[in-house]
């Protein structure tokens, strides 16, 4: 009788399939069918209720380069153990982060990640939210943006991915091939949630699923592809698992995923999936539009995320940036992760840095239009070209500003200009080819008759090439991103390489300033540091 009652449920959920798939229309029904069946067939794949795997990643990231447009650095080698519940829609990640870029550090953490809500255990980052800081052991609920990043990649790695597709044809529908290497991978296109599409690409060969691959938007290079890449197909109880994933970021390889251990249907005890009752209540659902999939995936992989819902600064601790008054026409831009400096000139305002986003810009564009009645920014000098520092330039070029950059960088932000960018929330598409872009060698002085601003290389130094700092002549100020942090917290006993090259470029430009403002941190003053020396 029981084999029966088993017969007859697979014999539904094989018709449930069937009829699933004869529904889609063209292209997807037949991929997603041949799909299902490479992997096994419909009814092993749906028997599957929990999956166990074991995996170490290694990541880099692309946009932290020493040289602009040049090699990725490698940012950091994780060990994870990650278990699904499929009929809860629930997955715990332990993971073991040893993170090599900016420094050295090796974070230990948890996630659960549900259909609901997200959730951290332990520390998982340098930018720490305020949840985080103030939870005792660390802890905080996801971030929706995160969440929605999460549930993504989740997905795109399923061995049940097809058995979701075939589960909802009408979010099916075909798409043009995908051509890699001079081979065409018949692709059909998923819709997964809201504003959330991804293309499923197969493999001509096998039938199995060889690429997933979203369409984002990186604040650098605009509109960009993001790819899964599976691999080493290996049988599992019956399903097949693909046990390389490899990501691609327009054809370069950011992360290496190697599945060392897979187990399907083994016991989880449903505790471990369970979200704290004290973070589950207020927790962010999932972001439903304008996800900034790249950052928020991307800063983790340097151990440098701020998880909140604006990319820009911690919701729960503050709920704006603001201009902080430095001097006469002097605002630092801060409240967030990342700062900018605005100086007013006599018809004009000069601007230090463009930070994480078009939105930060756009913000700051306002603030400052407000405060020094609409007086243009005829300037953005940009310390360097990493993405979060530069990734908001888009925002000045599309209001006219010139672009001041250092030496050997000029080539690479005209290629990142001339990107298209459609996917960009922030800022609707124009052509910026024509920005004027100044390169600076050594330094560079904008006069206006009231007031001087300098400009200075930092060269050598040990953060990235073209590095600059500003100098305000008449108030004695600085600006730096990077190397210094300035901020009330005491100073190290003695100088580390970055500290030591700014010190030096000080004496080289032979300026005398009182403080320094930082791309980081707040204010300082600078004598104690180069007493170090």
């Amino acid at each position: 009788m029981k084999r029966a009652g088993a017969t007859l449920a697979v014999s539904l959920i094989v018709s449930m399939v069937v009829v699933a798939c004869a529904s889609m229309s063209g292209g997807g029904r037949d991929l997603v069918a041949r799909g299902l069946q490479a992997q096994g067939g419909p009814e092993a794949l749906a028997s599957v209720k929990t999956i166990s795997q074991k995996a170490t990643v290694r990541y880099w990231e692309p946009e932290q380069s020493a040289v602009a447009g040049g090699e990725m650095v490698f940012a950091n080698e994780s060990a994870v153990e990650m278990v699904t519940d499929v009929s809860a829609r629930a997955s715990r990640l332990d993971w073991v982060r040893k993170v090599e870029y900016p420094a050295p550090r090796t974070y230990t953490f948890s996630e659960i990640v549900t259909a609901e809500a997200g959730y951290v255990a332990g520390i998982d980052s340098g930018g720490r939210n305020k949840q985080s800081q103030e939870s005792n052991p660390p802890a905080h609920s996801m971030s929706g943006l995160r969440l929605a990043a999460s549930q993504r990649e989740l997905l795109r790695a399923s061995p049940l991915l097809l058995l979701e597709m075939s589960r909802n044809p009408d979010r099916v529908t075909g798409a043009p091939d995908i051509t890699v290497g001079g081979v065409r991978y018949p692709t059909v296109a998923y819709r997964a949630a809201e504003q959330q599409q991804m293309l499923v690409a197969f493999d001509p060969a096998t039938a199995l699923p060889a690429r997933v691959r979203t369409l984002d938007y990186d604040n650098i290079w605009g509109d960009v592809s993001y790819d899964a890449v599976l691999g080493d197909y290996q049988i599992v109880q019956g399903v097949k698992v693909a046990r390389s994933v490899k990501y691609e970021l327009d054809g370069r390889t950011v992360a290496d995923a190697r599945v060392t251990e897979v187990a399907v249907n083994a016991p989880v005890a449903a505790d471990r999936l369970q979200i704290p009752a004290a973070f589950r209540e207020g927790a962010a659902a999932p972001a439903t539009r304008n996800v900034p999939y790249q950052w928020v995936l991307r800063r983790q992989f340097i151990g440098l995320y701020l998880d909140s819902d604006v990319p820009s600064f911690d919701r729960r601790a503050t709920a704006s940036l603001r201009l902080n008054e430095l001097g006469p026409g002097i605002q630092h831009v801060v409240g967030g992760s990342h700062n900018s400096l605005v100086v007013e000139m006599k018809d004009s305002l000069v601007v230090f840095d463009a930070p994480v986003s078009d939105w930060q810009s756009n913000w700051t564009l306002s603030a400052i239009r407000a405060k020094y009645l609409n007086k243009p920014v005829k300037y953005l000098v940009l310390t360097h070209h990493h993405m979060d520092h530069a990734g908001g330039l888009r925002a000045y070029a599309a209001s006219g500003a010139i672009l001041v950059v250092g030496k050997g960088t000029a080539e690479h932000y005209r290629r990142v200009l001339a990107a298209p960018y459609t996917r960009n929330p922030d800022l609707a598409p124009r052509d910026l080819s024509r920005t004027q872009i100044v390169e600076i060698a050594d330094r560079y002085a904008i006069v206006d008759g009231r007031r001087e601003v300098q400009v200075f290389a930092v060269d050598p130094n040990p953060h990235a090439q073209g590095l600059l700092i500003g100098y305000v002549p008449d108030v004695k100020l600085g600006f730096v991103t990077d190397i210094w942090s300035p901020s009330p917290a005491p100073l190290p006993d003695k100088l580390n390489p970055a500290m030591a090259a700014l010190v030096a470029s000080v004496k080289k430009a032979g300026i005398q300033p009182a403080k320094f403002a930082g791309g980081h941190g707040a204010t300082a003053d600078y004598a104690p540091l180069a007493a170090l020396e």
